[in-house]
């Protein structure tokens, strides 16, 4: 009997591509086209118009001829995703909601929305590889980097478990873009050309002002700058007694360290690293944000790419937002290992120490490492393998 597998057809040509290598493969294969938006006043709609998404989705499937349908997660999303969201902005935190997507939605209740069709996998059109060993009698499934460098998406991924991988296919990771172009091509697939979709997942390029504010309010507050000069000191909240690790705290950035030289319209609306949006011109060098601070609705940047607060060398995990795919391999307290590092999606990968200190897990980077903003997910690897990530602090 023919093992069955879910696609998400997104319409895109990757989905749609993915769908025609599982056929050809032998599976019994069902598309399914995920809806988890719904307002369009915050999307930027000639780059996200799901109504046309869907529709290109349903022709795949047509041209294929497999059974399609959709199905609406627009409330889970909203709960799971959108909240998340509104709440680690408003904290001064930057998230990654497509990280949060292919936990939450794809890998949890897609995946169950799968098995109810008596499913044995789910598939998605994402660049990367799942391979599955054999280690001291247990097996266990490993995510690899896709072999196309410039398309890999495992960073994506990186929050998935054992149990969520060993259900899950990608069909397209031995393929390059072009390869899946050329495949699509030859089919006539109307997605064939498709630009690909950029923005949150499954909802699209998004003014992302525009839908922070649907909850978030503007506030006028002040930007202060930060001499280039000035003497930094870690955040003693939030430095490990482990003085090998004192390089992994935030900065502690203060009012009376700096002038204030505009206004903004709501600290949360920044992220460390951001250089466009301020609208403040007249300084020598272009200004980037050093740091937010929410409570007091205060920024605080700097100018040049070569701030000194815009560089750190380490960042810490606390136990309660770090995952382990690959748990056979945890750090244990005391335990430290070389891996390399990337702390944002195509970042090239950094060369790293994990150590676990005080319940702690500490990233020490051998080089510093530009924008580190708590909310953002940390990747660990070892060759093209993703073995874990957390959230960073």
């Amino acid at each position: 009997m023919k093992k069955r597998v879910v696609v998400g057809l997104s319409g895109g040509v990757d989905s749609s591509v993915a769908a025609h290598l599982l056929i050809e493969q032998g599976y019994e294969v069902i598309g399914i086209f995920m809806k988890n938006w719904h307002d369009t006043s915050v999307t930027i709609s000639d780059d996200c118009p799901w109504v046309e998404d869907s529709a290109d989705a349903l022709q795949v499937a047509e041209k294929l001829g497999i059974p399609f349908q959709t199905i609406d997660l627009s409330a889970q999303y909203k709960e799971r995703i959108v909240d998340y969201m509104f709440t680690e902005y408003k904290a001064g935190r930057t998230p990654n909601p497509d990280v949060l997507c292919n936990r939450e939605i794809k890998f949890d209740i897609f995946l169950d929305a799968a098995m109810q069709l008596n499913a044995d996998f789910v598939a998605t059109g994402h660049y990367c590889r799942r391979e599955t060993t054999e280690i001291k009698g247990k097996e266990v499934h490993h995510l690899k980097a896709g072999l196309d460098t410039n398309k890999d998406q495992s960073y994506f991924l990186c929050q998935l478990s054992q149990e969520q991988l060993a259900k899950a296919l990608f069909p397209i990771g031995e393929l390059t873009k072009p390869e899946v172009r050329k495949i699509a091509q030859d089919l006539d697939l109307v997605t064939a050309d498709k630009k690909d979709s950029q923005g949150l997942c499954f909802i699209g390029k998004v003014r992302l002002p525009d839908f922070l504010q649907q909850q978030l309010k503007a506030k006028k507050g002040n930007v202060i700058e930060i001499p280039r000069d000035i003497e930094l000191t870690q955040d003693p909240k939030l430095i490990s007694s482990n003085a090998i690790h004192k390089h992994t705290a935030p900065y502690l950035l203060k009012a009376e360290m700096g002038e204030v030289i505009g206004e903004h319209n709501g600290a949360h609306y920044y992220t460390i690293g951001q250089r466009k949006g301020l609208a403040i011109g007249g300084k020598p060098l272009p200004l980037f944000i050093l740091g937010t601070d929410t409570e007091n609705n205060t920024i605080y940047v700097g100018q040049g790419e070569d701030h000194p607060a815009l560089w750190r060398k380490g960042l810490n995990i606390i136990p309660e937002d770090e995952h382990w795919l690959r748990t056979d391999i945890a750090l244990k307290e005391g335990d430290s290992l070389d891996f390399d590092v990337r702390i944002r999606y195509r970042q090239p990968l950094q060369k790293a120490q994990l150590t676990r200190s005080e319940g702690t897990l500490h990233i020490l980077f051998e080089k510093p490492q530009k924008g580190i903003a708590a909310g953002q997910f940390a990747a660990w690897y070892r060759n093209d393998e993703l073995f874990g990530s957390g959230v960073i602090h």
